[in-house]
């Protein structure tokens, strides 16, 4: 099985060249090879012979496509997950559809789960993987009752020993904005006594579509960005700690963005 080589809590895609034609049809190429991914994972996920392996299998798949095209990956911050034994809660800004079907390539020994939103699951497809995945499903229409369900069922997953990614701003947004990060994720480590995981994220290789949303141009000449914080106990409200990973996050966005603004045009 192909794997990604965390040396010391990281990975940085190695530089490739892509050829003249990976070029110019550079996304069609990441969503051909996308679009194969996904159906021989839900014929799999149907027959109900999909397991973890598989699903890190194909996260590793989607990477390896967009690394051939150009795109770097540069990850780090995994060596914080050493000293956690148990399950955790993972934090993240949320800025397009990539992070969803890259990030369990992260954790080969970790069962992870995405809380998403109801119409997701009506994807044709697509809808087998996420549901073996045992999301928490919310209908972001009642938010009394999507509090119920995340509260419940995160907290049954976290008892099975699955960690749970949370992406508080509820939509893809390229600008981070603090006043629409929830504590949803806080209240659920506070009330099943598991440690978060900051975690930020810069992921706009991968662009939002016109026609559909999940399927947009994807850009060779960007690279792919997630930082992985220290863990965090709960304590109290959670208010301090929901605080710092917003800091996390901004602190990181703001790094990067430096960065690119110093790259020669």
């Amino acid at each position: 099985m192909d794997t990604l080589d965390f040396d010391k809590g990281r990975y940085i895609s190695p530089r490739q060249k892509p050829g003249l034609l990976l070029r110019i049809f550079s996304s069609l190429y990441v969503y051909a090879r996308f679009v194969a991914i996904v159906f021989s994972a839900s014929s799999k996920a149907k027959r109900g012979s999909i397991d973890h392996n598989d699903i890190v299998t194909s996260s590793i798949k989607v990477i390896r496509s967009m690394e051939r095209i150009g795109v770097r990956f540069q990850i780090s911050g995994l060596e914080y997950l050493k000293d956690i034994e148990g399950p955790c809660i993972f934090i993240s800004n949320h800025m397009s559809t990539l992070e969803t079907v890259t990030m369990a390539a992260f954790f080969p020994h970790r069962r992870v789960t995405f809380v998403i939103k109801e119409s997701l699951v009506k994807y044709p497809v697509f809808r087998h993987i996420l549901l073996s995945m045992k999301p928490i499903i919310v209908s972001r229409n009642n938010p009394r009752e999507d509090f119920r369900q995340m509260i419940e069922t995160g907290s049954a997953l976290l008892q099975e020993g699955i960690s749970i990614i949370v992406f508080p701003q509820t939509t893809r947004t390229l600008k981070f904005d603090a006043s629409r990060f929830n504590t949803i994720g806080i209240k659920l480590a506070r009330r099943a006594n598991v440690p978060v995981i900051p975690v930020a994220l810069k992921t706009d290789v991968w662009g939002n579509g016109r026609l559909i949303k999940e399927f947009g141009p994807v850009d060779p000449n960007k690279d792919v960005f997630f930082r992985f914080g220290p863990p965090l106990r709960i304590h109290g409200t959670g208010s301090r700690e929901h605080q710092k990973v917003i800091e996390f996050i901004k602190t990181n966005l703001n790094s990067w963005e430096e960065m690119n603004t110093a790259l020669p045009s």
